[in-house]
């Protein structure tokens, strides 16, 4: 994986814990010579993991809607920042750019672009690996969900498994280095 796009939320949240694992997550993907693509923000996660990428001297590319440009949210010190007009379109463009995806912590904004790479992956649209850095539980309540919806009966098994879970970054990147994704066959049932 050259290019992994991270998901993750616009405020800090009220647990330091959250930006510095953004912090280091950005700062680990340097070290590795993995390029980020994010949101393009400089505040909450999204600026952490920006900044610990940057420090290292990684590659950082952020897309982010002009609207929001002009509410002065946009990083300024990025390696390059790709303006598009809708959210959509950054969603599109931020999960074409990528070799995987990672959701860290976040609100409405990023489980609507993990669902979103998830239901990609299920369809077949693409076969990136999507990890969940799942810091200090977070998204322990997201994951028992998502087991609920296997065991009855209404996410098939091998579609739940797409979505690689760990709480330390080394290990969920190299799970996601190692993903194979699914067969057509075994995504409609067959085999």
């Amino acid at each position: 994986m050259k290019r992994i796009t991270v998901y993750c939320g616009s405020n800090d949240g009220n647990d330091p814990v959250y930006k510095a694992q953004a912090f280091l997550l950005g700062k680990t993907l340097a070290q590795r010579n993995i390029e980020l693509i994010y949101g393009g923000a400089h505040v909450g996660l999204m600026g952490a993991i920006a900044d610990g990428a940057l420090g290292e001297g990684g590659k950082v590319t952020g897309v982010l809607p002009g609207f929001l440009r002009n509410k002065e949210i946009a990083h300024e010190k990025l390696t390059e920042l790709l303006l598009v007009e809708t959210m959509s379109q950054r969603k599109i463009k931020i999960e074409e750019l990528a070799d995987g995806i990672i959701a860290l912590p976040g609100g409405y904004g990023t489980l609507d672009e993990l669902f979103e790479a998830l239901t990609n992956a299920q369809l077949q649209l693409h076969r990136k690996p999507v990890g969940l850095l799942n810091t200090e539980g977070f998204y322990d309540g997201l994951v028992q969900l998502l087991d609920t919806m296997t065991s009855r009966g209404l996410l098939k098994e091998v579609n739940r498994n797409m979505l690689l879970v760990s709480e330390d970054i080394d290990e969920l990147l190299d799970k996601m280095s190692r993903y194979i994704a699914p067969s057509v066959s075994k995504w409609i049932g067959k085999n």
